[in-house]
């Protein structure tokens, strides 16, 4: 099987794995207890923390490891939510959240929150202008995700971070889709909070962390609490964390090449599919990670040339990976404007480590005899 589903999960690297098997044997005690076998683990999850604070351009006491990106997103909103001024009720979100996100939204505004879904334009980003309309001052967050997991358009965090400082709203971003693959310091520098997955950087399943850089300001969301500063509840996976850290360095010293390297493998994608007269069409911005790639083929379900793909030796998605089993067009289609029938004609190639230039080559090959064919 060819892999191009890397945004939604990818194979662990080989050395985060040796790590994980090595403190899962050595560093198997819990860090919160107070004998020696406690205090190695708590001094190995403190090197981790460390080094993810290095990477992030935080101090590591803003670092909350959590089981992954959605309890990073959640934790996010409850802290914020608990460390609001009670007046501020009203919430801003884009309308191509992860569903973890998306969906507390929903929870929250059924309970009496106002939350306002931020207009995007024609190439995926948010329209700044409407977010600037609707801040007020009884807004009390900003969510919004760095990376689209499905087209991979670029927000414009920087306006945005903005207009939530001038506003004293928190800001969230979601950055599981450009953890270890952008330098994220500055953003770092302008949010409330970042979210990020190990198992999107070549790490194990099941590990994440939440970051506040202002974490003294803020109030955790459940009293008494003793792990991760009070912020979190629940026996910290050291084990996991130290291979999260091992694979998360290992993509950050790649990162210049692997970049300029996924860029040209989803140029070639692109190319190998405009030579031939096919209604393809790239689903892209001028703001783009060149990580993911998004295709619409007119008259095609995404789902039968993901199916046929896969019958082929092949691994794609028609989206997130969190959606599967659910039939409903794609958000962020629907969010760029697209009809219902070109929503569900979605299909995302995503590359990773292991991609080649034949894989890549095969790959179009196979979609253009689909195509072509049926």
């Amino acid at each position: 099987m060819k892999y191009f589903d890397y945004a939604a999960t990818t194979p662990m690297d080989p050395d985060a794995m040796k790590i994980w098997i090595e403190a899962s044997q050595c560093y198997f005690g819990n860090s919160s207890s107070l004998h020696d076998t406690g205090t190695d683990a708590s001094r190995l999850l403190d090197v981790s923390r460390q080094q993810l604070a290095q990477i992030l351009g935080v101090k590591k006491e803003s670092v909350v490891f959590t089981s992954g990106g959605t309890e990073s997103n959640i934790l996010a909103l409850e802290t914020f939510l608990t460390s609001r001024n009670p007046t501020r009720n009203h919430i801003m979100i884009s309308q191509t959240e992860h569903a973890s996100l998306a969906n507390y939204v929903k929870k929250l505004a059924a309970s009496g929150y106002e939350v306002t879904y931020l207009r995007h334009l024609e190439d995926g980003r948010i329209d700044v202008e409407h977010l600037c309309e609707s801040l007020h001052e009884r807004t009390c967050m900003v969510i919004v995700q760095h990376v689209n997991s499905e087209t991979g358009v670029i927000q414009p965090i920087a306006e945005i971070g903005q207009l939530a400082q001038e506003c004293g709203a928190f800001l969230h971003v979601d950055c599981v889709q450009s953890f270890a693959k952008f330098s994220l310091q500055s953003i770092c520098a302008l949010c409330d909070s970042v979210s990020v997955s190990s198992h999107k950087v070549y790490g194990p399943k099941g590990v994440g962390a939440v970051i506040f850089p202002k974490i003294s300001e803020l109030t955790p969301p459940i009293p008494n609490m003793t792990h991760e500063g009070g912020f979190r509840a629940g026996t910290v996976n050291v084990p996991g964390i130290a291979a999260f850290i091992t694979a998360a360095n290992a993509l950050v010293d790649q990162q210049s090449q692997e970049f300029i390297r996924m860029k040209a493998l989803r140029d070639l994608c692109l190319n190998q599919l405009s030579e031939h007269d096919m209604d393809v069409q790239a689903i892209e911005s001028s703001f783009q990670s060149p990580y993911i790639l998004a295709l619409t083929c007119r008259g095609f379900q995404g789902q039968y040339i993901m199916l046929e793909l896969n019958r082929m030796g092949f691994a794609i998605s028609t989206g997130s990976a969190c959606q599967i089993g659910k039939q409903d067009p794609s958000r962020t289609m629907i969010a760029r404007g697209k009809s219902e029938e070109e929503a569900h004609q979605l299909i995302r190639i995503s590359f990773g480590k292991r991609t080649t230039e034949e894989d890549v080559k095969k790959l179009c090959r196979c979609i253009i005899d689909i195509i072509t064919v049926s």
